[in-house]
């Protein structure tokens, strides 16, 4: 974290981190999405998240489509507000991975493209399976409030659904697809 980071210690504390230097913030505003993207994608992967029951857990196997090993990570999330979260990430080996991979709680899919980033924006789209069938949602990543704040989405990210609490992961995964 760096001191432009508007998140006090005592913020961060109450969500968990006692320790701000061992937190990442994201910043992201998420969009619906047409279809139109597809021709920008430079790379994709298959990604499966456990949301475990009961915490802020998140267990991630993102498999890339064109081959290669997957990544596999374990993360922890509190939003901060609804364009900003703290994580903390840890990368587990696929041993690692198997002792964690049946704890209980609910999964959700996606194939996730990347589309190329604008200076330091990386911007994806994610192509929801299963009871998500149909949702396609982007999502732009910011190094700053203010870059977030300038940002111009491309024609294709089409109804802005950042301070839509019915569209973030956790929600998708307990309540389904959002009707608008």
């Amino acid at each position: 974290m760096t001191s432009n980071d508007p998140i006090d210690t005592a913020l961060a504390a109450s969500l968990g981190w006692p320790k701000l230097k061992y937190a990442f913030v994201e910043r992201e505003r998420r969009w619906l999405c047409a279809d139109a993207f597809l021709d920008r994608v430079i790379r994709a992967e298959v990604i499966t998240d456990l949301y475990v029951t009961g915490t802020r857990l998140r267990l991630r196997e993102a498999v890339p489509i064109d081959g290669g090993a997957p990544l596999l990570r374990l993360a922890r999330k509190a939003d901060v507000r609804s364009d900003m979260r703290l994580i903390t990430s840890l990368y587990l080996s696929a041993a690692e991975f198997a002792l964690l991979v049946d704890l209980p709680g609910k999964r959700l899919r996606k194939t996730r493209h990347h589309l190329p980033s604008e200076g330091d924006i990386s911007m994806s789209v994610d192509v929801f399976h299963d009871a998500l069938q149909g949702l396609v949602m982007a999502e732009a990543e910011f190094p700053s409030d203010e870059a977030m704040h300038q940002f111009r989405p491309p024609e294709y990210f089409s109804l802005e659904v950042t301070h839509d609490a019915r569209y973030a992961g956790s929600a998708l995964v307990e309540r389904g697809l959002p009707g608008l």
